[in-house]
């Protein structure tokens, strides 16, 4: 009895602990949306990024994220698009090659719910960014432990000194991420 019990113990410590993801690329896509004239929403993407997470079911707030995006990577589904946007007006991926965000903490929101806040850094300028996040699931699959997650945020472009063509070019970036991550 006294081992059984014991064994329990451990069992029960070891699923209070966060596990640690890498982003699986495959199956991760990091996209916005823009006004465009008011007539559309123009979406891209960046293809190009590498993330991690820790994530511990038992408790949100224990977990963790962190995701570094190449900005060349941004993707219209148009060349001279693509490269318009890495300009120095846009993006200027020549000096800033890269995107950040690094959260700082966790607020359980509902039952698979959670507020990720962090910090994002865009041509060198921090803010802070809420990602309102949906817990999908985790459990293994081909033989890996995953866990998956459905992320949104609204970001104002023009505080990290995107202020061109406002307000043809609408200023809220809605940014939408889905994420299957990796146990390492």
């Amino acid at each position: 009895m006294k081992h059984l019990l014991i064994v329990l113990m451990l069992i029960s410590s070891a699923t209070a602990y966060s596990a640690d993801y890498l982003f699986d690329k495959v199956h991760t896509q990091i996209f916005f949306n823009v006004s465009h004239l008011g007539f559309s929403r123009s979406t891209g993407a960046f293809t190009d990024f590498t993330g991690n997470f820790s994530f511990n079911e038992n408790d949100f707030s224990q977990s963790k994220v962190e995701v570094t995006i190449q900005t060349d990577s941004i993707d219209l589904n148009d060349k001279a698009w693509n490269k318009h946007m890495q300009g120095t007006k846009w993006f200027d991926v020549k000096q800033y090659p890269k995107m950040t965000f690094k959260s700082r903490s966790v607020k359980k929101t509902g039952d698979k719910t959670m507020d990720v806040i962090g910090d994002l850094t865009i041509k060198g300028v921090t803010k802070p960014v809420t990602l309102a996040v949906t817990f999908n699931k985790a459990g293994e699959a081909f033989g890996q432990q995953k866990a998956g997650f459905s992320a949104t945020a609204t970001i104002d472009r023009t505080e990290f000194g995107m202020d061109k063509s406002v307000p043809a070019v609408g200023t809220d970036i809605l940014i939408s991420i889905e994420v299957e991550g990796v146990k390492v």
